[in-house]
């Protein structure tokens, strides 16, 4: 299965945001919301998602979820 390519569009601030609160992550490996910005970044991000995805509706959303995350999972080499 190939993966479409959908686009989201976020404003600049939105972005810092996003980018402080992945880079965080990436550092520690703790997702932790250390600011209500950030949450308010990843509801509109999950709004965002639920416009344009029609997978979360489904009967067998669970097993496509399944499937993606082996697509994008790094490799056990």
């Amino acid at each position: 299965m190939s993966a479409e390519t959908i686009k989201i569009e976020l404003n600049s601030d939105e972005a810092l945001i996003l980018f402080e609160l992945l880079s965080r992550y990436s550092d520690t490996d703790e997702l932790a919301i250390e600011d209500q910005a950030e949450q308010r970044v990843m509801w509109n991000l999950c709004c965002d998602l639920e416009k344009l995805l029609i997978e979360p509706f489904s009967n067998n959303y669970r097993e496509m979820v399944v499937d993606a995350r082996s697509r994008i999972r790094d490799s056990k080499e």
